[in-house]
């Protein structure tokens, strides 16, 4: 089993010049990637745009994603479809969906992705049951997490991403996170606290990420200003384990 927990920040992100064949200037950084894990993740991801930029239409024909808006305003094209999205947003599109970003407003847009590889697609019935309040587009669901609630991916994209959520610890409250059949990555989005796996303590911000392999447990304690904190949770299939 794995014995260390992956701890990232944005603090020195990329410049990226042309993403996905888009004219312009991004940023990105890689938070976490399958290297190191048991679970099927592809990437987990940090990008950002500046006022007016764009990250160009680009369809997946091997990966899934959900991107989750951090700040900014922008819109998202689905299949040729425009949809706004703000903070707190959620977009999560299936296999073989054409997609692009664009950033709207005023200041720049800062999002996450978690990328993982299609294991199957999920039936009919199952995949007409968004979220109640969400936004649908072709193969895609867009909640927002904080309105709307846990949202469990498998009903969209069919693969190995399970539960996604926005959690708020109260001051001084605290969290378990046990990496026993699933593999967890986490993202401050706002106040501060610690984060502590056997010996070692870490401390918690806004632009932190930790990423849990298999076989590992922290514990989350919030701050004076309590803490809040993006949560995916990757299934890890029993042939995986150690």
């Amino acid at each position: 089993m794995r014995e260390a927990v992956v701890v990232a920040t944005v603090d020195e992100p990329a410049d990226v010049y042309g993403v996905h064949a888009a004219h312009g200037h991004s940023r990105w950084t890689c938070l976490a990637r399958r290297t190191g894990l048991y679970g099927r993740w592809e990437a987990v991801e940090w990008a950002w745009l500046p006022p007016g930029g764009v990250s160009g239409e680009h369809r997946h024909s091997r990966t899934q994603e959900l991107y989750f808006v951090l700040q900014g305003q922008g819109e998202i094209t689905l299949d040729g479809r425009p949809y706004p999205v703000r903070p707190r947003t959620a977009v999560l599109t299936a296999l073989g969906r054409r997609h692009g970003l664009r950033n709207t407003g005023a200041q720049p847009l800062s999002w996450l992705v978690v990328e993982v590889p299609a294991r199957s697609t999920p039936t009919k019935e199952t995949a007409m049951r968004p979220p109640p309040g969400t936004a649908r587009g072709a193969d895609a669901v867009i909640p927002d997490l904080y309105e709307n609630g846990p949202v469990d991916a498998a009903t969209v994209l069919g693969g190995p991403l399970r539960t996604v959520r926005v959690s708020r610890l109260l001051p001084a409250a605290t969290e378990e996170l046990s990496a026993r059949d699933v593999e967890h990555t986490v993202y401050v989005t706002g106040g501060a606290g610690t984060a502590r796996s056997g010996t070692t303590s870490v401390p918690l911000r806004a632009g932190v990420s930790l990423t849990l392999p298999l076989g590992t447990d922290v514990r989350l304690r919030a701050g004076g200003d309590g803490l809040e904190y993006f949560h995916a949770v990757l299934d890890v299939p029993g042939e995986e384990h150690p």
